[in-house]
C-alpha cells in the first residue's frame, strides 16, 4: 500500500468513528471536559455498556483519551480540532458558508 493510500485509510478510519450519531453526541459531551462512562451514559441516554463500546471506537481512532483514577476511568477529547471540523459541518448544513481560514468556498466569495 502506498503512503498516500495509508493516509486515506487512516482518514477514513477517523471519519468512520465519527459516522454515528451516538459517538457525535459523546464527542460533544466530552468537549466540555472530562467525564466518566456513568456521566456520559446519563448525558446521552444510553446504557453504560453501549457508551463504553462507543468510547472504545473513539479511542481507537485517536479522538478520545482516558485516564484511571482509583476505580474510575475519566474520558476526554484527545484532539480538540475535531470541534473545528464540526463547526465546518454546521456551516455546510446552514447553507455552505464555511468560515474556516482554509475553506476555499469562503475565500472565493
Amino acid at each position: 500500500m502506498s503512503s498516500n493510500n495509508e493516509i486515506y485509510r487512516r482518514r477514513a478510519s477517523i471519519l468512520s468513528a465519527l459516522a454515528n450519531p451516538a459517538r457525535l453526541h459523546l464527542v460533544d459531551a466530552l468537549s466540555t471536559g472530562e467525564r466518566t462512562v456513568g456521566d456520559l451514559s446519563a448525558e446521552v441516554g444510553l446504557d453504560i455498556s453501549t457508551v463504553s463500546r462507543h468510547l472504545s471506537v473513539l479511542r481507537s481512532a485517536g479522538l478520545a483519551a482516558d485516564r484511571k483514577e482509583g476505580t474510575k476511568v475519566y474520558y476526554t477529547l484527545a484532539v480538540r480540532c475535531v470541534l473545528d471540523f464540526f463547526q465546518c459541518v454546521e456551516n455546510v448544513i446552514a447553507g455552505g458558508a464555511c468560515r474556516l481560514p482554509a475553506c476555499p468556498k469562503e475565500n472565493k466569495q
